[in-house]
């Protein structure tokens, strides 16, 4: 028999009970407008012809990225 890690279903932070998917999508929210800082201080925004799907597309890659390493969802 596969032993499965035990996923939470709800993430307990100060009394108040949080889906982990949603704390993975508001940390991969702040990672992404981390990047894009970081993108537009060195002007690489610049070579982005939709800046609104690259931010997007960012905010989906950090979501499954963290929800999958640090917070399983």
């Amino acid at each position: 028999m596969i032993d499965l890690l035990p996923v939470p279903a709800e993430v307990s932070i100060f009394g108040v009970y949080w889906p982990p998917l949603l704390l993975a999508a508001i940390l991969g929210t702040i990672a992404m407008v981390a990047t894009i800082r970081l993108f537009n201080r060195h002007r690489l925004s610049r070579y982005f012809m939709l800046p609104e799907f690259v931010m997007l597309a960012m905010i989906a890659i950090y979501t499954v990225i963290i929800g999958t390493f640090w917070i399983p969802i």
